[in-house]
């Protein structure tokens, strides 16, 4: 129970971060900028680097922290940091194809459904 008060929390952290961050860009940049997002993405990356490292090669954060930090934190934060570990992770076992298949189909395939999504919500609902 208490990890899941603690995935819980974190997640709630991550949302809340990601809203403060975006908000902050916006009010500096301008409310259309996309560089809310773009920071945000980026951040979560390094990040998700950085705990990585430090849960899997040095091992001075528990594996049950790192997985609430990665997944909890970083998952509401962004998914983008966890799209471009998998891609990285392809890349890293020489497996170009893969990895640009899967950097290359999630950005159209997500345009896609993004477009689809729109148009259901557009004409199936009133």
């Amino acid at each position: 129970m208490m990890k899941f008060l603690l995935f819980g929390f974190a997640g709630a952290l991550g949302a809340f971060s990601r809203y403060w961050m975006s908000t902050a860009v916006k009010d500096a940049l301008g409310r259309e900028s996309v560089l809310a997002t773009f920071a945000v993405n980026l951040l979560g990356c390094l990040l998700f680097g950085l705990f990585w490292v430090l849960a899997e090669e040095k091992r001075v954060v528990p594996p049950g922290a790192a997985t609430i930090v990665l997944t909890g934190f970083l998952g509401a934060f962004t998914t983008f940091s966890a799209f471009v570990h998998d891609s990285n992770r392809l890349l890293a076992q020489s497996q170009t194809w893969p990895a640009l298949g899967n950097l290359a189909g999630q950005v159209v395939f997500g345009l896609l459904a993004l477009q689809l999504g729109l148009w259901a919500g557009r004409n199936l609902w009133s």
